[in-house]
Order: structure tokens, then C-alpha cells, then sequence
């Protein structure tokens, strides 16, 4: 039977690149927006951190500022609403579901499986209680309330058909009729379990029932998705009507593994999985209609070729027939025929290898004299993969400059180990594992101190603004963009609250036992003769991220090179747009971007005047 098709959309309009947004609904049909005070009673929602989701074509799940006390203490939405069209938000719509004011936000959605053999639909509702630990409770169809789910709060949680999927992120001692069985599943592991069962499971743990349903036979089966290893992490899935079709990292080289829904809706199977040791490239697969067909979109790109679109069919993957047509390639947007991308590892101080990729001439001379830009994130379980490098390329790379992108811990690149190793009183790995790969670059002699530049943006304007006070000996060059700087403040401002699970609270005991340690801001020593030359770069507009970190550590920095006269300068931006990204639009993106590579490379060759 075939699916109706979807006709409208909620689109979300940012001003002037803001996280907040106002939501319109969009008809595909027509082209246009449906306006709220037309026939058809458009849903529109004004400016702010608005969540919103479909329920059914005529009833919105929103998460809104609606008023005092509809927001948490992070500036994201405390109660979830049921809206339906034709009334009013804040007057009709009815609070479904809400957390505390000490979330960081909380949602409503829904899971539509009934496409699948003895698939479901699942309504969803999560508090997240920090960036990290979320409450989870589900229904389904026959169920007349919401079930808390019994699992770890920092378990990740989906549906496929029948099943319910969970992510680890931490070792987990599976569960039998409520007694300890002998399985420990791993972190990081992807294990999936009968949903219905489970929701059993878990309605009659919270209710106290268990020993009741163990005489009706309840039994929780486990199967194994993905169990990580050394070398690989799991980095996401996407589906098509019978595949599941996962994404692993392989020392940070995704690759695709295939698995096909059994017969009835029964377990997964493995029924293809892609070479290691591929090309240092990224790769995305995602269903052209996940409800009627296998086809799939694939994308692949790297650093030096741009993305480039196949269709193909899932079913027929592993074979000659899987790939139906090259569809399009975007245009190479800078020459990089001479150019090419090798991985290193260097050794942190606790002697963890760290992985870098490095974009180079072939045949590169090594005697220190190259410039050398070297990018890092390390956070929030972000793992920093092969990508097209159009403006690095055009900026960077064209002038013969080396590219390195660092996989430092704090990052996802091997999985939530690999990042929790990195939180809060252990920040210091990552900022060890950026300086170990900065002295690699040195004593291998790619570059020298006085030909190396360091950038990073958001979480990795902290690492940036760390390296500048905690290395200002391995870089000539630092850029820091849109920051955090002020680590004592950070909580007080914007959405700052709900990174605590990552840096800490400063309002405690983490103030003076770690978090000043690695707060920029408060370690710029005063009688230092000479820092590398510093951009900093922010938003007037960044709602997420507040420019007080970055205007803050100017002053401060302005005022210690103009009163002592100090050897090395300190550059300032703040475009008035942009939000979190730096800049609202190409044009700004490309003024931004110009800036950044020009300060740089001028610095490194001595051209900066």
C-alpha cells in the first residue's frame, strides 16, 4: 500500500545566522508559505530556540518561549506544547510534558516505524538532564502512558521496525527478568532488542512488577550491532526500507557496513561491509525513500575531491550492479593535483598516539620552513573527518602552505571513551594531544615554531585561546574564533549552563581544582615579553557563545601589549551578523575567511606589517 506523501514542511529562518529561529510552514505543492492568518492556518511560530515537530499533519509537538518558566536555565525549551492548527499557541495549546529548570532542554517526538514489518509508531519524550544524560520515555501503539525507559541516562536511544536501538556510552551489565546476566556489552557499542518487550521490561521495573512478569515468560534478547575495537568507533546510521546501513570509523576513515532487516521484521544481518584500509575519505549513505525502496544517495568526498553524488541500490550492495549512476560532482574549487593527504600519529604526554591527517605538496621539502596551519576541535564527542577543503584549499593550500587537522582527545574519533577521557578535570589531554601534534609537525620538520599557525572556532576557541597561554612558544600564529575564554563566567552566559558535563561548574570546588587552570582569560601572564601574534574573531549576533569572552580577552590582551609596548600584536573582528557560524551569508563567510588565512599567512612569512 502505498505511503502518503509529504506535502508540508516546517521551516526554520534564522536572523542574521542566530540559533534563535522563526518557524513558517512551507507548502511543497505550491511553493509558498501558508500563512496562519489564511484558510489553510499556517503554523507560524516567532523568533526564538524553538523546537517543533509534527505529530500529524494538523498538530505540532513545539517546544517555545511561551512565557516565564517555559525555558530552562540554558535558554532552551522546559515544556513541550500540543498544538493544533486553527488555535492559538500560548491560549489552546495544551503542556504535554516538561522537565526542571536545571535541564537543558526537553523534547517530544515521533518515531513513524509502521512501514516496516511489525514496526510501531513510538512518540518520544526526553529531558535532557545535562548535554550528556537524558530521561527517556516512550509509547506505542496499545500502550495508554509513557514508559520510562530502564536503561543508563547517557544511553543513546532509536527505532527501526520492531526494534529499539541503543547506543552505549558506557559498559552496560545486560539485564534478564531484572537480574544480572553475564553479558557486559561494551562502550560505544550499538546493541538493539525487541521494543515492546522492553517497554514491558521497563513498565514493570518502575511499577515494582517484575517478579509478576517473569511468570509470563518475559525475556530480553540482546543482539550486537557494532562492538568497538581499538582502532574503530561507531559514527551514526541511516536507513533505507530493509537496510540499516551503519558508519564506522576506522582510525577516522569511515567506511560503510550493510545490514538487512530478517524476514518478518526478525533480527539484522550482515550482509556486507566495505574493505579497511580504504581511502582517506568521508562517506554518506541515506535513503531516497526510506518507506517504499533500498535505493540509496551515496556521497563521497575528501580533502581534495570535492563531493561527488551516486545513486544506488542497497540490496544489491558488494556487487558490480550497486552502484546505478554517477549522478553530479561538485566543481574542484582549487588545484589540487600536486596535492596529497597522508595520516600521522604523534605520541601525547601520557604516551596516547594521537592521529592527524596532513594535506601537503608531494614531495614536500622538510626543513621547517613551510607554513604550516594546524586546525583542532576536541569536544562534545565531535569527530573531525576528511572533508572537501574549499576555502583552506583556495587560502591555504593554493600558496603552498601544509594543512593538518589534529584528532585530538575530547572528540569522537575512537568512540565516547575517547572523549570522556578528555572531560572536565582531565580537559588537559586535549590540549596536550594539540601540542604533542604541533612538536611532531616541528621535529619532523614540516615546519618550524616561527612558520606554525594554530585556529579553531566555538570549543576550539578554548583550545585555541589554551595554546596561546600554554604554548605561546610552539606558534608564531593563533587564530581564535567565536570563544569561550572566560571559564569562570561561562555558566552565567547564553547557553553556557548546558556545557557544564563538559568543562564543569564554576560555582563549585571544579573552579579551583581544574577549570581555572584552562580558563585563557585568567592565565595571561602580565610579565611575559612576547605571545604569538593573536585574531580573534567573534559575533554580535552569536546567542550561543557569548562576544563578552572574546572582547574580554582583547582588552586584556590590548592592554598588556600597549602598556608595556609588548613585541607582538593582537587583532580584533566582530562582524554585527553571523550568529555562531562568524558570518550570515557568502559574502561574509568569504571576507571572514580572507581575513583569517591573510593574518596567518602574512605572520608566518614575515609579510605582516
Amino acid at each position: 500500500m502505498p505511503t502518503k506523501r509529504v506535502t508540508r514542511v516546517l521551516l526554520s529562518l534564522s536572523r542574521g545566522g542566530a540559533d534563535a529561529i522563526h518557524v513558517r510552514e512551507f507548502d511543497l505543492l505550491t511553493e509558498t508559505f501558508v500563512d496562519s492568518n489564511s484558510d489553510e492556518m499556517g503554523f507560524v511560530i516567532p523568533e526564538g530556540k524553538t523546537r517543533a515537530r509534527y505529530k500529524s499533519r494538523n498538530v505540532l509537538l513545539v517546544g517555545a518561549d511561551t512565557g516565564v518558566g517555559s525555558m530552562t536555565t540554558s535558554g532552551y525549551p522546559r515544556t513541550v506544547r500540543e498544538w493544533k492548527r486553527g488555535t492559538k499557541l500560548i491560549v489552546d495549546a495544551p503542556i504535554v510534558f516538561e522537565g526542571e529548570d536545571t535541564d537543558v532542554s526537553c523534547s517530544q517526538y515521533i518515531y513513524d516505524e509502521t512501514h516496516r514489518a511489525f514496526g510501531a509508531m513510538y512518540e518520544v519524550q526526553s529531558r535532557s538532564i545535562s548535554f550528556y544524560k537524558s530521561l527517556y520515555f516512550v509509547k506505542m501503539e496499545g500502550m495508554s502512558k509513557f514508559v520510562k525507559l530502564a536503561i543508563a541516562m547517557n544511553t543513546e536511544v532509536s527505532f527501526f521496525g520492531r526494534w529499539m536501538i541503543l547506543k552505549l556510552k558506557d559498559d552496560w551489565e545486560a539485564v534478564d527478568n531484572g537480574s544480572s546476566s553475564d553479558t557486559m556489552y561494551k562502550s560505544g557499542s550499538l546493541i538493539y532488542l525487541d521494543a515492546r518487550t522492553f517497554l514491558d521490561y521497563s513498565s514493570a521495573k518502575e511499577d515494582g512488577r517484575l517478579d509478576d512478569m517473569k511468570g509470563y515468560g518475559l525475556k530480553l534478547e540482546y543482539h550486537v550491532l557494532f562492538e568497538p575495537t581499538e582502532s574503530t568507533s561507531y559514527a551514526g546510521y541511516s536507513t533505507t526500507k530493509n537496510y540499516l546501513i551503519l558508519y564506522l570509523l576506522d582510525d577516522v576513515k569511515e567506511r560503510l557496513k550493510f545490514y538487512k532487516l530478517g524476514e518478518d521484521g526478525g533480527p539484522f544481518t550482515l550482509v556486507y561491509e566495505e574493505d579497511e584500509g580504504g581511502p582517506i575519505q568521508s562517506v554518506s549513505a541515506s535513503g531516497v525513500d526510506s518507506k517504499e525502496s533500498d535505493l540509496i544517495w551515496l556521497t563521497t568526498s575528501s580533502y581534495t575531491q570535492p563531493s561527488t553524488l551516486y545513486l544506488a541500490d542497497g540490496s544489491k550492495c558488494g556487487t558490480e550492479d550497486y552502484i546505478i549512476s554517477k549522478l553530479k560532482s561538485l566543481p574542484h574549487m582549487y588545484n589540487s593535483s600536486e596535492l596529497e593527504v597522508t595520516q600521522h600519529f604523534a605520541v601525547s604526554t601520557d604516551k596516547t598516539k594521537v592521529p592527524y591527517f596532513m594535506v601537503a605538496k608531494k614531495g614536500l621539502v622538510l626543513d621547517g620552513s613551510t607554513p604550516t596551519l594546524l586546525y583542532g576541535y576536541g569536544g562534545f564527542e565531535i569527530s573531525l573527518g576528511p572533508s572537501y577543503a574549499t576555502t583552506v584549499g583556495i587560502g591555504w593550500l593554493e600558496r603552498g602552505g601544509v594543512y593538518v587537522v589534529a584528532n585530538i582527545r575530547g572528540g569522537g574519533e575512537y568512540g565516547p571513551t575517547w572523549h570522556q577521557s578528555a572531560l572536565k578535570a582531565n580537559r588537559n589531554k586535549s590540549y596536550e594531544d594539540f601540542i604533542a601534534v604541533g612538536m611532531h609537525l616541528v621535529s619532523t620538520k614540516v615546519c618550524s615554531a616561527q612558520t606554525l599557525a594554530c585556529k579553531g572556532g566555538s570549543n576550539g576557541g578554548l583550545l585555541t585561546g589554551n595554546m596561546l597561554v600554554q604554548a605561546p612558544e610552539l606558534f608564531a600564529a593563533i587564530h581564535i574564533a567565536v570563544p569561550l575564554l572566560d571559564m569562570k563566567r561561562y555558566n552565567k552566559l547564553l547557553a553556557g549552563a548546558s556545557w557544564m558535563a563538559e568543562y564543569g561548574n564554576p560555582d563549585t570546588n571544579d573552579w579551583q581544582d581544574f577549570l581555572y587552570k584552562y580558563s585563557p582569560y585568567h592565565n595571561i601572564d602580565p610579565t611575559r615579553e612576547k605571545y604569538p601574534n593573536v585574531l580573534i574573531t567573534t559575533s554580535t549576533r552569536d546567542d550561543r557563545v557569548h562576544p563578552a569572552h572574546a572582547r574580554k580577552m582583547v582588552k586584556k590582551l590590548w592592554d598588556l601589549s600597549e602598556q608595556g609596548k609588548k613585541d607582538w600584536k593582537v587583532y580584533y573582528y566582530e562582524n554585527i551578523e553571523g550568529g555562531h557560524g562568524g558570518a550570515a551569508d557568502s559574502k561574509q563567510e568569504a571576507f571572514m575567511t580572507s581575513l583569517s588565512y591573510d593574518f596567518m599567512w602574512r605572520v608566518l612569512t614575515g609579510t605582516l606589517h
